[in-house]
């Protein structure tokens, strides 16, 4: 089969209005199932049958506003509604067929010209909020499996792990270790069983960027998940997804069903020699299983705890083989960058960090929410400008990047560029894109406490400096937080973050002191305030 036969045969019958409801994540917890249901309702009772459809869609990304539904006509710009109540269903449909409704004037349109969507450029994204993430058809009628039929019909896996590594894509889980490099390392592996992996077990406290992509685009991750399998020589693939998630999960069993239904899934996929299958493991809330080598374990029915490295997983994986484990978001710009080629993705971003990120930008803003924007980007046109500040008019004092593992960066250094390099300098790092917004009325002392419970309760006990120093280091918190502390305390508390840094045995505890560090070095004078006396 063709990708122009695929696509012939998954056309849907298109009528002149599309009213999309947001169907995923915060929206459904704003009872946006309520507000779909009523819209079908109200089309079939003002008999706009032929003329309008009602889709269920994913992430539109101003969460703050939800429920979130949208108008799409031909020839006509597309209208937004923000938190529109199943009540107000009505009124949205009554708009279309220009009748009258008494809830019209309550309905609290948002303007598509707002600097939250006009400074994004999505790519993860781009199908986001505009596709039935349960109906294939959707996503290939939006070009999907476009790029995989590209790499098996034109593409040796040389050149596909070549298009990756010319693109300069790294690693959107945090480390930002080099795209390119990983899939070759696996590639290089002597040929036999190897694996592909997609690290879905997302635990940062504030980020869901994982989670919405999941929900709202399944297809784009089993897509990237079978081109880098193509690419390494893998035919098994693995989807580590927490537990939490059960509407991504659900979603990505459709989307399995399906794919293996239209035969781009299972053996000789696109008429090909390629055989490919994934499967999915369901994480149980583990914050530590999203550190490679606990994930893999987790995977075999071990107890997700981490090992030492080297071997590490290209050499020495799932059951001894080859392995090659790349985050949800990473997966997820592969496709795009086969379809428009890999100096179109490096001419995004700057030198070092190609392309975008996507961020869930939470906390203290006004507007909240899912965005993708281009590398280089500062922190200041992020929180002022896209996000509008914090809310009742209150200054902003720090943002927390990369969660527990970041660190918090003061307002006065907003003008950094959003880069791998720039926040690592400032004691942060970009993490997977949780971006946690605190204002003039936030206490560090009590951020830094907050972030060090988290890692102390998520500690899995293999390594001493970790299991104990954690806890340490939250009872000295506790005590600065009660004004307890001495001055003998704070050097300990600074001699213990080093100690844990240095000595940890994974990513976890090497970076559990960062959130103190950080508070330390930005906001040392609150450590001060809070002092005995």
């Amino acid at each position: 089969m063709t990708f122009d036969e695929l696509q012939r045969s998954s056309v849907a019958v298109q009528k002149k209005y599309r009213i999309c409801c947001c169907t995923v994540g915060g929206c459904l917890s704003a009872n946006s199932a309520a507000v779909r249901e009523q819209l079908e309702a109200a089309v079939v009772a003002q008999g706009l049958t032929d003329q309008v459809q009602v889709s269920g869609v994913g992430c539109m990304g101003l969460c703050s506003q939800g429920p979130l539904v949208r108008v799409d006509s031909d020839g006509a710009a597309d209208v937004l509604y923000g938190q529109v109540t199943p009540e107000q269903s009505a009124a949205v449909v009554a708009v279309l067929a220009q009748s009258s409704h008494p809830d019209i004037a309550a309905l609290k349109t948002q303007p598509m010209d707002n600097p939250f969507f006009t400074r994004q450029q999505r790519i993860v994204l781009e199908n986001s909020g505009r596709i039935d993430p349960e109906k294939i058809e959707d996503y290939i009628a939006a070009s999907g499996y476009k790029a995989l039929h590209h790499c098996l019909r034109e593409m040796s896996p040389e050149m596909v792990v070549d298009e990756i590594t010319r693109s300069g894509l790294r690693g959107r889980g945090g480390a930002g270790y080099p795209t390119g490099l990983k899939w070759a390392t696996v590639a290089k592996m002597p040929p036999g069983q190897k694996y592909v992996v997609c690290n879905a077990d997302e635990g940062d406290p504030g980020a869901y960027m994982d989670r919405s992509v999941l929900e709202s685009d399944p297809h784009r991750v089993l897509e990237g998940l079978a081109i880098a399998a193509y690419a390494v020589g893998a035919n098994q693939g693995y989807i580590y997804v927490r537990g939490e998630y059960p509407l991504a999960i659900n979603h990505l069993q459709t989307a399995i069903r399906q794919a293996k239904r239209h035969g781009l899934l299972g053996s000789q996929i696109f008429d090909s020699p390629f055989d490919f299958r994934v499967d999915l493991r369901i994480g149980a809330g583990a914050f530590v299983c999203g550190e490679e080598t606990a994930l893999m374990a987790s995977i075999e029915g071990k107890r997700g705890i981490p090992r030492p490295r080297p071997p590490y997983p290209a050499e020495s994986g799932l059951w001894g083989c080859p392995t090659l484990i790349n985050n949800v978001e990473t997966f997820a710009n592969i496709a795009p960058i086969i379809r428009n080629g890999a100096d179109w993705f490096a001419s995004i971003g700057t030198e070092q960090s190609k392309g975008t990120k996507v961020f869930s930008l939470t906390g203290k803003v006004q507007n909240a929410g899912l965005i993708e924007v281009p590398m280089g980007i500062s922190l200041g046109e992020i929180v002022e400008t896209m996000g509008q500040g914090a809310p009742n008019g209150a200054q902003i004092k720090a943002v927390q990047t990369g969660g527990p593992s970041g660190g918090c960066i003061p307002a006065s250094a907003f003008d950094t560029s959003v880069d791998f390099e720039s926040l690592k300098k400032l004691g942060s790092i970009m993490g997977s894109g949780g971006m946690i917004v605190m204002d003039e009325h936030t206490h560090m002392v009590d951020v830094a406490q907050f972030f060090m419970q988290f890692c102390m309760d998520e500690s899995c006990g293999k390594c001493i400096p970790c299991r104990a120093g954690t806890v340490q280091l939250y009872q000295l918190l506790t005590k600065f937080k009660e004004h307890r502390a001495t001055a003998a305390d704070l050097a300990q508390l600074e001699m213990l973050c080093d100690v844990v840094k240095h000595t940890s045995l994974c990513g976890l505890g090497q970076a559990a002191p960062n959130s103190v560090l950080s508070t330390l070095r930005y906001f040392r004078e609150e450590y001060l305030e809070a002092l005995e006396g």
